[in-house]
């Protein structure tokens, strides 16, 4: 994959938007539109099908040169040989880790993405030693059902603090990603603007030719 700092579209394959689709096939359109980093997220699923799911998408981000992101379980990243791993509040300072040399792996370039919903963890997360950092839910997201949107006001506060590549999440979809960018985001995750599109390879290249109007800094 190519370095976090110039990846700036983050794409999902996300079990709740499958709506029958074979997760490879939605991998390689997200490639073909590309996305610099695909998570794979699945709540919903257990260990043997994400692992199972994970290694089918490998040959297809590999190719592209697209990081492949698996949420939730360390483990698992470490051992099919995934890029990334992102993990929320709860999954690592909840879980009682205090830094990213608390989590073993048998791959030592397995690197680690944290969420961040305020100031405060975002501070713990850079102290933690994260490679990047999500910043959301900025809009209502049914993908965080119940959890309250942060606003473009913690973008505001992430483009004058983050010290590493950090992403705008949350209900960013084509009519509001002006604002986003606006607010300081030079990288955005989107999941169902980009998975519910009747071309999902097309709204991969929408957001990238949007995105790219704004340089990085």
């Amino acid at each position: 994959m190519k370095p976090l700092a110039e990846c700036r579209l983050y794409a999902f394959v996300d079990s709740t938007y499958l709506k029958g689709r074979e997760p490879a096939d939605l991998a390689r359109q997200l490639c073909d539109g590309g996305a610099d980093l695909i998570q794979l997220r699945a709540k919903d699923w257990p260990t043997d099908r994400i692992r199972e799911t994970a290694e089918s998408l490998l040959p297809y981000t590999q190719a592209a040169n697209v990081g492949l992101v698996i949420n939730d379980h360390w483990k698992i990243a470490g051992e099919i040989g995934a890029d990334i791993c992102h993990l929320g509040q709860e999954d690592f300072f909840e879980a009682g880790h205090t830094s990213i040399a608390d989590l073993e792996s048998t791959n030592q370039k397995l690197k680690l993405g944290l969420s961040t919903h305020t100031p405060e963890q975002a501070n713990s997360a850079m102290n933690a030693g994260a490679d990047y950092l999500a910043f959301g839910p900025v809009y209502p997201t049914p993908t965080k059902p119940g959890r309250p949107a942060v606003t473009l006001d913690y973008l505001r506060w992430a483009a004058a603090h983050a010290d590493r590549p950090w992403f705008a999440i949350g209900g960013i979809t084509l009519e509001n990603i002006e604002d986003v960018l606006e607010a300081g985001a030079r990288r955005v995750c989107v999941v169902s603007d980009i998975l519910n599109a009747p071309d999902v390879t097309r709204a991969c290249q929408k957001f990238r030719e949007r995105i790219a109007s704004i340089p990085l800094d």
